[in-house]
Parts: C-alpha cells; sequence; structure tokens
C-alpha cells in the first residue's frame, strides 16, 4: 500500500460522509443500539442460571419470565438496530460509488489519447469495478465492524477485569494482541497473492474482450483455437495465481484458528475451575462463555474483515492510480471559450512528432478561409490525419500554432473547440444502439425535425425506409450490422445533426467501393457548402472540386492550388494522380 492512500481515501470520501451526515449520526446511533442489546444478553444469561439455580422458592417465576422476555428482547434489539444500521448506511456506500464510479469515468474520457490508445479495455474495466467495489467495502466494515469490535472488545476486557479478577482480561488481551500481529504480517505477506490474482484476472479479462471484440478477423483467419489457447494461457495464470492466494489464505487462517481455540480453552478451563471452587456461581461461568463466544466471533470475523480492507486497499490504489494520471493536453486556468466569426483555420509553422525519432510535421504553414474547402493529399504516413488531432487538440504541437479566426487552440477550453467542429472520420463506429441513437448521438438534444433534416443530408431516407424497424433498428457492436457505406452515410448524418461551423472528413471513402463512395460524396457534398470545410483524401478523384488543394509530403506542405492548376505544374501532385488513374485502369 502507498503511503498516503488513506489519506486519499479519506479526501475523497469526506465531501460525501459530510453531504450524508445525518444519514451517518442515524447509523452511529443504530450501532450503539445493537451493541448495547449484545452486551446486556450476557447478564441476562447470568440472572437467568443463577435464578434456575436457586429453585422456584429462591426466584419467582414472575421474575424468570422477565429475564426470558428481556433475553428475547436484546436479541431483537440487536438484529433489528444491525439491519437498520445498515439500510440507513447503505445509502451512503451506494452514493460514494456512485460518485467515484463518474468521477472515474469523467477522469476517464479526460484523458489524452496516447493513453486510449495504450490501453487494456477489459482490464480498465475490472481495475475501475474493484476499485469502486473495495470503497464500498472499506466504507461499511471499517466505521461498522473494525471500530464497533475495537470497542466491544475493551469493554468485555474491563468487565472481566473489575467483575472476575486480572487473569480473564490478560487472557482476552493476549489474544487480541496476538491474533492482530499475526493476522497484520500474515496479511501483508499474502497481498502480493492478492496484486498477482487481479492482474492475471485484468489480462485474461483484456485477452477475452479484445477476441470478442475482433470476432470476423478471428473469423476470416480460422484463428478460434489459437485465441482459445492464448486465453487458456491467461487462465493458467491466473490459476496458478489463485493457488498461491488460496495456500496463502488458509495459513493465515490456520494460524487464526489456532490463537482463538487456545484462548477460549484458557478461558473455559480456567472458569470451570473457579465453579469448581466454589469462587464463581453457574451464572458466572455461563456469562463468561457468553462473553468469550461474542468477543471471538466478531475477532475472527475482524480477521476476514482485515484481509478483505486490505484486498480493497489494493484494488483502491489501481483506482487512484488511474485517478492520478494527468493528461498531456489540459486546458490553462484561464482558458476561454472559442468564439467564431468567419470559422477560418490556419496552421502556423508548425511542427509535430509522436516520438522524438521521427517528426511527423516540420514548418506546416496554410490558412483556410471562413466557408472555403480545402483538401489535404500526400502519401500514407505524410502527416495527413495529425493534421485532425492537433485540430481537434488531442495533441498539441511542438512548435507553432493553431488558430481558428486567430484565437490560438491552447489558449481555449477543449470542449468549446471540439463542440464547434464535425467530422466524419474514416472508421465511423457505432454504438449498440437503434440507428435514432446513434444519428443523434451528433447532437443528443436535436427535436425530430433536425433529425429528419440531417436524414436528408445524408442520403439515408431511402435505406431507413428498407429497415422494417426503421430507425428503431439496432446497428450491433460498433454497427457492424451496416455496411461500410452505410455505416458512413450514418457518419454524415451524426454531423449534420451537429450542425458546427466546421466540418472535417477524414478520408471517410478510402474503403468503399464507388457506388458506396458516390453516395457518400454527394450526401458530403450538400453539406460542404455551408461549412468552412477540411478534407483529408486518398483518392484525388474524390476532391477534384475542392477550392484548394494542399500536397503533402514528408511533413511538409510542397504544394497547392487547384485540381487543375496542379496538373499542369507536373509535380508530386501530378505524379499522385497519374498513378492512381492507372490503378483505376487497370482494375
Amino acid at each position: 500500500m502507498k503511503p498516503g492512500l488513506l489519506g486519499a481515501i479519506y479526501r475523497r470520501l469526506a465531501p460525501i460522509l459530510r453531504e450524508n451526515r445525518q444519514r451517518v449520526l442515524l447509523a452511529l446511533l443504530c450501532l450503539i443500539a445493537a451493541k448495547g442489546g449484545l452486551l446486556l444478553i450476557p447478564f441476562l444469561l447470568k440472572a437467568l442460571v443463577d435464578g434456575l439455580d436457586a429453585g422456584a422458592e429462591a426466584t419467582p417465576l414472575m421474575f424468570l419470565l422477565l429475564l426470558v422476555l428481556a433475553y428475547g428482547a436484546a436479541r431483537l434489539a440487536n438484529t433489528l438496530f444491525g439491519e437498520l444500521r445498515d439500510t440507513l448506511f447503505g445509502r451512503v456506500t451506494e452514493r460514494a460509488m456512485r460518485r467515484i464510479g463518474l468521477q472515474v469515468f469523467r477522469h476517464v474520457h479526460s484523458l489524452d489519447l496516447d493513453f486510449h490508445l495504450n490501453r487494456r479495455t477489459g482490464g480498465l474495466a475490472r481495475d475501475i469495478e474493484r476499485g469502486t467495489t473495495g470503497i464500498s467495502f472499506l466504507l461499511r466494515f471499517f466505521i461498522f465492524n473494525i471500530a464497533p469490535t475495537l470497542f466491544e472488545i475493551a469493554m468485555v476486557a474491563g468487565i472481566l477485569l473489575f467483575s472476575y479478577g486480572w487473569h480473564y482480561a490478560v487472557i482476552v488481551l493476549a489474544s487480541v494482541v496476538l491474533y492482530g500481529l499475526y493476522s497484520f504480517r500474515a496479511t501483508a505477506w499474502r497481498t502480493r497473492f492478492v496484486r498477482e490474482v487481479n492482474e492475471a484476472d485484468s489480462s485474461s479479462n483484456t485477452r477475452a474482450v479484445d477476441s470478442l471484440l475482433n470476432y470476423e478477423t478471428v473469423k476470416y483467419f480460422t484463428n478460434e483455437e489459437f485465441e482459445a489457447q492464448r486465453y487458456d494461457e491467461s487462465l493458467a495464470t491466473w490459476e496458478t495465481a489463485r493457488r498461491k492466494n488460496r495456500l496463502s489464505l488458509f495459513a493465515l487462517n490456520g494460524g487464526q484458528a489456532l490463537i482463538i481455540a487456545v484462548s477460549q480453552t484458557c478461558m473455559l478451563g480456567l472458569a470451570a475451575w473457579q465453579v469448581q471452587g466454589g469462587v464463581l456461581s453457574l451464572g458466572d461461568f455461563v456469562l463468561i462463555n457468553q462473553f468469550m463466544l461474542q468477543l471471538f466471533m466478531p475477532l475472527g470475523f475482524l480477521g476476514f474483515v482485515y484481509r478483505e480492507i486490505k484486498s480493497s486497499l489494493a484494488n483502491i490504489e489501481r483506482l487512484f492510480e488511474l485517478l492520478d494520471k494527468h493528461p498531456k493536453v489540459a486546458d490553462k486556468s484561464q482558458a476561454s471559450e472559442l468564439v467564431i466569426k468567419d470559422a477560418a483555420l490556419e496552421f502556423r509553422g508548425v511542427d509535430f512528432a509522436y516520438e522524438d525519432t521521427r517528426a511527423i510535421l516540420s514548418g506546416v504553414s496554410f490558412s483556410i478561409g471562413g466557408g472555403e474547402k480545402v483538401a489535404v493529399v500526400g502519401a500514407s504516413g505524410g502527416g495527413k490525419s495529425t493534421l485532425v488531432k492537433l485540430l481537434f487538440r488531442f495533441y498539441d504541437p511542438q512548435a507553432g500554432q493553431v488558430l481558428i479566426d486567430g484565437q490560438d487552440l491552447r489558449d481555449l477550453t477543449q470542449e468549446s473547440l471540439r463542440r464547434q467542429i464535425a467530422i466524419v472520420p474514416q472508421d465511423c463506429v457505432l454504438f449498440n444502439d437503434s440507428l435514432r441513437e446513434n444519428i443523434r448521438y451528433g447532437n443528443p438534444d436535436a427535436d425530430e425535425a433536425a433529425l429528419q433534416k440531417a436524414i436528408q443530408t445524408a442520403h439515408l431516407e431511402h435505406f431507413v425506409e428498407r429497415l422494417p424497424e426503421g430507425l428503431d433498428t439496432v446497428v450491433g457492436e460498433r454497427g457492424l450490422k451496416l455496411s461500410g457505406g452505410e455505416r458512413q452515410r450514418v457518419g454524415i448524418a451524426r454531423a449534420a445533426i451537429k450542425d458546427a461551423p466546421i466540418l472535417v472528413f477524414d478520408e471517410a471513402t478510402s474503403s468503399l467501393d464507388s457506388r458506396s463512395e458516390q453516395a457518400v460524396l454527394d450526401a458530403f457534398s450538400a453539406m460542404a457548402m455551408q461549412h468552412t470545410t477540411l478534407v483529408i483524401a486518398h483518392r484525388l478523384s474524390t476532391i477534384v472540386d475542392a477550392d484548394r488543394i494542399l500536397v503533402l509530403q514528408d511533413g511538409n506542405v510542397v504544394e497547392q492550388g487547384k485540381h487543375h492548376d496542379l496538373l499542369h505544374e507536373n509535380g508530386y501532385y501530378s505524379q499522385l494522380w497519374q498513378a492512381q488513374q492507372r490503378r483505376s485502369e487497370q482494375d
């Protein structure tokens, strides 16, 4: 456990506890009432046994009946107030899980693109799930089990000390101290096995999720058995880790059970010897035995709770490590909202590299006027899509500026920036939801009229009419029930319903057939006339109508102009055009 982890947990949970302080206070009062009933039970049993031992003449029947009723009431109070405590505090733990879960969800979405490109989705989901569950466990059991059990131990030791002598108190305290020391040392020793189990569990879950997400690829290459073997390797690691964890748990439980058994035997033997010698009554023997049971049962449970808390802390540590990650791209403290006038874009002397050893963009400068349609072309890996990432501020350039209407993106809030840009990406990934909700994702507040207009803009109306369930058709995970062209048109509809002043088209037709490509281009052209448009193109035939074409080669703008002018220059663009034309003729 990292130093300061408990402090970090308190800082995150304190606002939730303060917000629900009335519930916490009521739950604590119920706890005190439940413990009071529990501590009263041995005294009632002693009085009842002594009364029965004295005979009917010495103890009235009514008094015995009242003792029996009081015993039943104490038992009921212990159970009833315990349940009421759990019910009251349950709301607090649920609220804490909700708040922390939402905080983590928002934080993960705020992290930079690099984090998400390197994350393990399945393992990340399990880390979040275990961490939030660990916080719930820590709240419930630390407040309502560890602290009350320690209080009960102190009370029992005090009662035995003042009523029956120091021998009993010494046995209780010695057994508790020995039990605690052994539990702490053994649990600390086995925490590494818990971590191994968690890591193996996350790894196997990541493998399963990754394989299922790529189901079609697995089928294409008949690699079902290969995937099964890799998954089994992950499960074998998990099995080994679980076995080590189980054996270490056996050693821990065995040692704890030995300490409790020896302590119970000593207390019971001492009490029996004193009853035999006439020092204690039979009722005293029952009282000591009852206290012994009431003490060592929660003590045994305390060992379980401590183990689980250590395990929870390991899970919470992973969760907090995630929360402590800071995005590489963050808003300035005084970041302003983007104010759109003409929606003019400018890249001014931009240098960028994903890694220090390989530059992607070198001194790139160009501008796009408001309402202008500009295309960027070039060979794969030349930095075309990097321009889009910089425009959305997924990354910041190492040098130079990216501006919208003269406003440097680094001075703006990311939320206001991305709200003003709509994009149709190369791979339009849809949610496993209805077609309607996937289109409305561009603007969740859009009304039906805006939805229908977006469908018409994307030329989707005939496709929707052919579907038996229309807009309520569920598109499947990642939209795989639709064809590539259909997904792209849904992407255009999604961008259209957003109705942002800046539109980006990122190689959205590169993987489509000619018919689908033409349908997508028709839909896109209808949108582009009303927006400032940046088109990242692979097929040059799709951007011949652009107001200006920028030619990117090895991270530099080497040519720019209209299509026919660039062909007449007989430069790099002309070579790309001729190569694609020859390929089309061969096809």
